[in-house]
């Protein structure tokens, strides 16, 4: 897998912003990447120094149309750590 297809897009939400302070950054990311490939994706891509990743998947939520009922799709979230010192810019001002 190739590196800019592991990020999908960065998770902008109230507790993922105070968690910035702690320098720990949210992104949704392809089902089938690893903790590898988030470390390496993100310190290319914004060009910092990570010293942890975590890798969860969120699973779908049961929706309910007329009588029907069906779920979203699952999704998989990493929550990357930086090293001191080191800040995303892509974030500041949100």
């Amino acid at each position: 897998m190739h590196l800019t297809q592991v990020l999908r897009r960065p998770l902008i939400t109230e507790k993922n912003t105070t968690l910035q302070a702690a320098g720990k950054y949210a992104f949704e990311i392809a089902a089938d990447a690893n903790k590898h490939q988030v470390k390496e994706a993100v310190e290319k891509s914004f060009k910092v120094k990570v010293a942890a990743v975590n890798v969860m998947t969120v699973p779908g939520k049961r929706k309910r149309i007329g009588r029907r009922q069906t779920s979203t799709q699952s999704w998989k979230k990493a929550l990357v750590t930086l090293k001191p010192g080191d800040k995303i810019e892509l974030f500041e001002g949100v």
